[in-house]
């Protein structure tokens, strides 16, 4: 049945009953995370009083259950809840984005989440983390995380993205591209390094690999090597020159630049994810 005088049709009690016991579910999820995650909480209270990550989600959800409303001045209003939250934690959170159960945004100074952002359960976000959009076409434009993603200190993902679950982004990384699960993404433009059925610590994001030293290593010693061959043809051609006869053959062993580890890193092999 529409209400004709507002256009709409009413909406249903339990229907509302139901979304708010959803709401305060995740808000008790969103406490519980930290006191699983966060060594430095040292009991309810605290992390009540002094987690911004904490009240910044609690904030969003009340003002994303405003912006589902649609009804006259509710959008307006959970801009404004938004902004008050922002001014309060410096975080900002669109009340459009979608954000899981058991999400844990620590410290939180400076990140921004987008409208059209998805946020999957158990993520962890750290402090100036961006979920931006690109472009302005209307429509969906900010990444979607997938469940217990970890995105380190001042990342950026960027764009109508997907992040699979179990991936961890590098601190600092930018991420451009489409990342599939259990996996590891460093650099600028973020580039993806497996590490298919390992355990780590979700807190350790800074405990990654460092692909450019991998690669900067490698081509170093392929670049000695490069260089004792030059050094024995050159002995090779001196003997010839001067017609004695060569005591070895001077053909070396041709060298392959194009391994594994610099594929993955240049994200040129068929069987990377990006």
């Amino acid at each position: 049945m529409v209400d004709h005088a507002r256009g709409r049709a009413p909406r249903s009690n339990a229907c509302d009953v139901r979304q708010d016991a959803s709401m305060l579910k995740a808000m008790r999820a969103d406490l519980a995370i930290i006191q699983e995650r966060d060594p430095a909480a040292r009991g309810t209270l605290e992390i009540l009083l002094c987690y911004p990550g904490l009240h910044a989600l609690a904030l969003h959800r009340i003002s994303h259950r405003l912006w589902q409303l649609r009804w006259p001045l509710t959008p307006l209003l959970a801009r404004l809840l938004s902004q008050l939250g922002r001014w309060l934690t410096g975080i900002e959170i669109h009340p459009g984005a979608s954000i899981g159960r058991g999400v844990f945004i620590d410290h939180g100074m400076g990140v921004v989440i987008g409208e059209t952002a998805v946020v999957g359960d158990q993520c962890l976000l750290y402090q100036g983390v961006t979920l931006g959009g690109t472009g302005k076409a209307h429509g969906k434009r900010h990444p979607t995380l997938a469940e217990n993603v970890v995105v380190g200190a001042g990342a950026k993902v960027l764009g109508a993205i997907t992040v699979g679950p179990n991936t961890r982004i590098g601190a600092g990384s930018v991420v451009l591209r489409n990342v599939e699960a259990d996996s590891t993404v460093v650099g600028i433009p973020g580039r993806v390094i497996h590490q298919s059925g390992v355990r780590v610590d979700p807190l350790a994001h800074s405990a990654l690999p460092d692909a450019e030293a991998t690669v900067i290593r490698n081509l170093m010693e392929r670049i000695d090597a490069l260089e004792g061959e030059l050094a024995r043809t050159q002995a090779c051609l001196r003997e010839l020159a001067a017609g004695r006869p060569l005591q070895e053959p001077c053909r070396g062993v041709a060298q392959n630049l194009m391994d594994r580890e610099i594929l993955e890193f240049l994200g040129d092999n068929p069987g990377s994810t990006q």
